[in-house]
């Protein structure tokens, strides 16, 4: 009989669903099982499955496939491998679900990058209402050396005039396909690009006569492309924990549909990850998770329904128009600890310079 922390946890995950939504298996477990590797090897076979590994820096918490079960279905596993949930070294199991996650992103010093005079939320005159004092923080010595940053999203384009210089790859990696080179997939649409705009606007290099300056610019800067293939609670975790005594800062522009009626969250392998960052993260300092707050205004949406951006784990970022008002698609919500200039107002991203690598794949494939 499974236990009440079972139940409620089944009641839980439910209660996460978006209505409206079917929900969607896949053949991928997550399962609690202590006594190291070997343990789980055991039950794995003793049930038809494969043990992938350890999920992310989870202890006793392993991947566990099953190739003879459909990779996605309207319905749950059944059969003698779902008897798994019985064994009594199994502590917790729980089917892995497709999660349905959205890019945040609006639709829509002197240096020698050729953008720079066009930074206005840098460069602004003395008294300038849209000041941020970034200039002071440079002068003072924060410029973002000795911190590593990944963009967890779409992919960044690590080759990319503006990025490479400060590309990271220990703290970038591919969940979407398994491998470490987190490029962006290009394909005629060109919409996986957040992840490396997002990228640029943290750390694209300066004085390099390319194109523009990041907010940091000597910061190391890594991908981490999880946004274009199906989402699950454990590849979230997996994100969430990478290199964790290693990247200083996790930056996420995405959540939950912003549709005014979704109220989801964190699963308890992402709950976990998060809980675990700012225990354990930074060689036990702390990761910090930065999120975007929500683009949902014209839909009334509120972000303390998000349970990421509501998260006493993460730092919720909002945003303001360059006159200081509240922009349409502004999300309010009392978790929102800081402000900042979105990409309605003419923010100089690393969308508006050329990409040699972005522009010859395009056109090998056929879609420039």
């Amino acid at each position: 009989m499974l236990s009440w922390l079972r139940v409620w946890t089944v009641l839980l995950l439910g209660a996460l669903i978006p209505a409206g939504r079917p929900r969607l298996y896949t053949n991928r477990w997550a399962v609690r099982i202590p006594g190291g590797p070997g343990a789980a090897d055991r039950v794995a076979d003793k049930y038809g499955f494969l043990n992938m590994g350890q999920i992310g820096n989870l202890e006793d918490h392993y991947h566990f496939l099953h190739h003879r079960t459909m990779k996605r279905s309207t319905l749950s596993s059944r059969g003698n491998h779902s008897l798994i949930a019985m064994e009594t070294s199994v502590k917790w199991v729980q089917q892995q679900m497709i999660l349905h996650r959205k890019k945040r992103d609006r639709q829509s010093a002197n240096f020698n990058d050729p953008k720079w005079e066009k930074m206005w939320y840098i460069h602004c005159d003395q008294n300038c209402l849209t000041d941020m004092n970034i200039k002071g923080a440079w002068n003072k010595g924060y410029t973002g050396k000795g911190v590593v940053v990944s963009i967890l999203d779409d992919g960044i384009e690590r080759q990319h005039p503006d990025l490479k210089q400060n590309y990271d790859s220990r703290a970038s990696w591919d969940f979407n396909t398994g491998d470490p080179d987190p490029t962006p997939r290009y394909d005629a649409t060109n919409e996986n690009k957040h992840g490396t705009r997002c990228a640029g606007v943290v750390a694209a290099a300066a004085n390099n006569s390319h194109c523009m300056v990041g907010i940091a610019y000597n910061a190391r800067v890594g991908g981490v492309r999880m946004l274009d293939g199906d989402m699950t609670d454990m590849l979230e975790a997996q994100s969430l924990s990478l290199q964790q005594n290693y990247i200083d800062i996790y930056s996420s522009s995405w959540g939950p549909d912003d549709d005014g009626k979704t109220v989801d969250g964190p699963g308890p392998l992402a709950h976990m990850a998060l809980e675990n960052g700012i225990r354990k993260g930074r060689k036990g300092r702390g990761s910090i998770f930065v999120w975007a707050s929500g683009n949902g205004g014209r839909n009334k949406d509120h972000c303390s329904c998000d349970g990421y951006t509501n998260s006493i784990y993460t730092i919720s970022v909002s945003s303001t128009t360059q006159s200081g008002l509240k922009p349409w698609y502004l999300e309010e919500c009392a978790s929102t600890l800081a402000t900042t200039y979105s990409s309605g107002d003419n923010l100089v991203t690393v969308g508006h310079c050329p990409s040699t690598v972005r522009g010859v794949l395009l056109t090998i494939s056929g879609t420039s």
